[in-house]
């Protein structure tokens, strides 16, 4: 069952600290541009992808085509896609090994989340971080040593 408790979804935004965001825009007038910002500001490596957008820079990230390709530790993945297409994303955080998915507001799919969740990930859905760390007073993230 998703994640809906105030204090286990503080829990795993205290715990994450790289964040593969899937459905990444490089226009300023889409929610998951505000977003990316809004979480690299409060301290989280934010890894975009986007394969329409591959091999641009967002906020300073290069774009990934797919997850696979990022070769390096995701702990949480933020799914911008339609209700619909969400299970593709979910299926390839499950094989990138990603320790959660968070899918945004509006994003609803369970039988993805619950692939997700028998598979040991955290899931989140129809919610946004960028919404909720404020809202839960989440420290920022410490700057890697």
């Amino acid at each position: 069952m998703p994640l809906t408790c105030d204090e286990d979804i503080k829990a795993l935004l205290e715990e994450t600290r790289t964040i593969a965001l899937v459905g990444a825009s490089d226009r300023p007038d889409r929610p998951s541009y505000g977003v990316m910002a809004a979480l690299q500001r409060h301290g989280y490596r934010v890894i975009p992808v986007n394969p329409q957008i591959t091999g641009e820079h967002v906020h300073g990230e290069f774009v990934f085509r797919e997850l696979a390709q990022i070769g390096e530790p995701i702990d949480m993945v933020d799914i911008f896609r339609r209700s619909g297409a969400a299970g593709d994303a979910v299926d390839a955080a499950i094989a990138a090994g990603a320790k959660s998915v968070w899918l945004q507001i509006g994003v609803i799919n369970e039988e993805a989340a619950a692939r997700a969740e028998a598979a040991g990930l955290k899931v989140v859905m129809d919610r946004c971080p960028a919404i909720d760390i404020p809202r839960l007073g989440v420290a920022p993230v410490p700057a890697p040593e």
